[in-house]
């Protein structure tokens, strides 16, 4: 009978009070600390319990006896509980790494409740007592009666251990969704062998794969190490076709280094720091959580040692605040962390360590070069997301044109039809080819009334920059004032822009592209072009088509012209055109340039009806770009 039985705290009850509340911040650092005791209890299952007055956490695993002095252990707080290799482990076979090593991760329940009921059964042996910050002088809990030791769902009446957490003063996400993603992020090592079960009042859901839930998200993964290698598998390319995107899926070995370090006793001695684990990005930030304060964010990289969370974020102590670390997300594995005959580094709480460790100090600098390489893969991955959209984009606006041109093809013809008949009528002496004439000025010159040219000029381009790669020092500085002045880089094509929005798409055939901008598929605007003239443009063919295309079509074009280069026709237009002097990648101009170069931007940003920089705004940007040659 429970009368029979004692269960007295090995801590100073005041301990209790001041830690209970305090040890933890979050319900999911408490709900993996629990499941971590699970996992080495040799569990197979961890069921959490959502009720209205209590939060369960139950487990299938061996539970614990009294009469084997289990129970005395488990109440003895803050003893370290691996003391020896041989203490690592469990009798599982394979024996599982054990995570707990504090002996304080039994106190985490008392974050969330005043009074925690802990039943366990151990070989048919039942204990139960009343966990409680509240704790009398003579140290001993409230005990149970043997017939109150139940459990909601461990069907085994032999062996489990169940966690009450009642009157809970947090409160878990309403939706299993959201729980699963944060219990993942923070416990991740669940498979067949090790599940987790979420349970409310109408709703089961099993947790038993990590990747499923995290990898199919990422857009770019490297796998760093042996054990991490599965994971591809469960990686999908977003863009198959593309060969630039086998560098999305790397796996490498695992990060090595080693350091002289002083164990428990006092000795020096080298230890290997092996890294492992997986880092990536998210093909999209849509629906996440960045930098969510009440909740774990989705952008992060978490420090694990012997499978359980060490520290969840470090992203902020290595990273830079860069815009594109909002796609960040990586679990890494050190168990020299965990060594048991090295000092403990972990804070009591496991949410973090010891900053100061050598161990960590060398984690946070392989760390940091690793973050750097995976942006620098982001970056090739998000040229190529890019490239992707505004095909899609063109080839929908192409649709669009064919539609619009057929529309407006039918349009004439029923347009004239109905207008011969109408005239016959009238007068039938008129011959049809008068009529025919009459037809087609009538409908050329009302056709803009419809209205029908106002959706093929939405997300047009306006601006092509016809140049050579050879003049890119000064087609840069056009580019850049272009966009100082307020044009947009989706309204401007330079093709050896460092922007892809004002590339030409990748794979798309350079020639096709530019002839479907010239050719004018009853859009109300022709294209604006921007030629950078100079001995190297007159040798292009490209660059001669372009300029004889808007010749022909009597585009609107103004010339910026390099080392003292004189433009043929069809573009020489007789006017005064601005010349610059390139050099080793240097463009210089004297001070009559400068003014012709402006003018010539706040020209382009009228004719457009772009509201333009002032002209000391403009003078002042281009004089941090060139040189000027002072006369």
């Amino acid at each position: 009978m429970a009368a029979e039985k004692e269960y007295r705290l090995e801590i100073d009850p005041s301990i209790l009070k001041l830690l209970g509340p305090n040890l933890y911040t979050n319900i999911y650092y408490v709900l993996a600390e629990l499941i971590a005791n699970a996992y080495d209890a040799s569990a197979k299952n961890v069921y959490i319990i959502n009720k209205d007055d209590s939060i369960i956490v139950e487990d299938d695993g061996k539970g614990m006896s009294y009469q084997n002095g289990e129970v005395d252990h488990y109440l003895d707080v803050a003893k370290e509980t691996r003391t020896t290799a041989e203490d690592g482990l469990t009798g599982d076979k394979p024996p599982r790494r054990k995570m707990g090593r504090k002996g304080v991760g039994k106190l985490s329940a008392l974050s969330v409740s005043e009074n925690v009921i802990i039943k366990t059964k151990a070989n048919g042996e039942c204990s139960g007592f009343v966990l409680s910050r509240s704790v009398p002088g003579n140290k001993l809990l409230q005990p149970l009666e043997d017939a109150t030791i139940t459990f909601e769902k461990i069907e085994d009446i032999n062996h489990g251990t169940s966690i009450v957490m009642t009157n809970p003063e947090y409160n878990m996400h309403k939706t299993h969704d959201a729980i699963k993603k944060n219990l993942l992020k923070i416990f991740p090592m669940v498979n067949s062998d090790f599940q987790i079960h979420i349970i409310t009042a109408d709703k089961e859901t099993v947790i038993n794969s990590f990747e499923k839930e995290m990898v199919v998200e990422l857009g770019t993964l490297e796998l760093i190490g042996e054990e991490f290698k599965y994971l591809k598998d469960f990686y999908q390319n977003p863009f198959p076709d593309n060969p630039d995107s086998v560098n999305f899926l790397l796996m490498i070995p695992a990060i090595t280094e080693s350091i002289l370090l002083t164990n428990k006793n006092g000795d020096q001695k080298e230890y290997v720091q092996e890294i492992k684990g997986w880092i990536g990005t998210y093909k999209s930030t849509a629906g996440k959580k960045l930098g969510d304060k009440t909740d774990f964010p989705d952008n992060f990289i978490s420090l694990f040692a012997n499978n359980k969370l060490g520290e969840f974020n470090i992203l902020p102590i290595i990273g830079k605040n860069r815009l594109p670390e909002v796609y960040i997300v990586g679990q890494l594995h050190i168990d020299l962390f965990e060594e048991t005959e090295l000092p403990d580094m972990a804070l009591s709480n496991r949410q973090g360590y010891k900053t100061e460790d050598k161990r960590y100090q060398a984690l946070l600098k392989k760390a940091d070069v690793l973050l750097t390489k995976t942006l620098s893969i982001r970056n090739k991955y998000a040229d190529i997301s890019k490239a992707k959209r505004t095909e899609i984009l063109l080839e929908a606006q192409k649709k669009k044109d064919e539609a619009l041109t057929n529309a407006v093809v039918q349009y004439k013809e029923s347009f004239k039809n109905s207008l011969s008949k109408n005239i016959k009528k009238v007068n039938d002496t008129i011959s049809d080819d008068v009529i025919q004439q009459v037809a087609d000025e009538t409908s050329n010159e009302t056709i803009g009334l419809l209205g029908l040219k106002q959706d093929a000029d939405k997300k047009r381009k306006r601006i092509l920059l016809s140049q050579t790669k050879a003049d890119k020092p000064l087609s840069d500085i056009i580019y850049e004032m272009l966009l100082y002045n307020n044009i947009s880089k989706e309204e401007i094509i330079y093709s050896n822009s460092a922007n892809i929005e004002s590339r030409i798409p990748s794979r798309t055939d350079v020639y096709d592209y530019l002839r479907d901008l010239f050719v004018d598929t009853y859009s109300k605007e022709k294209l604006y072009i921007i030629y950078v003239t100079s001995q190297n443009m007159h040798e292009s063919w490209g660059c001669h088509m372009e300029a004889g295309a808007g010749w022909i079509i009597k585009n609107e074009w103004t010339i910026f012209n390099s080392n003292s280069y004189i433009p043929e026709k069809p573009i020489d237009d007789g006017t005064i055109w601005h010349s610059s002097d390139l050099e080793d990648g240097r463009v210089s101009m004297d001070a009559g340039n400068v003014e012709i170069f402006i003018e010539n931007i706040s020209h382009i940003c009228s004719i457009l009806e772009y509201t333009s920089k002032s002209h000391d705004e403009n003078l002042n940007h281009l004089k941090r770009m060139i040189d000027v040659i002072e006369n």
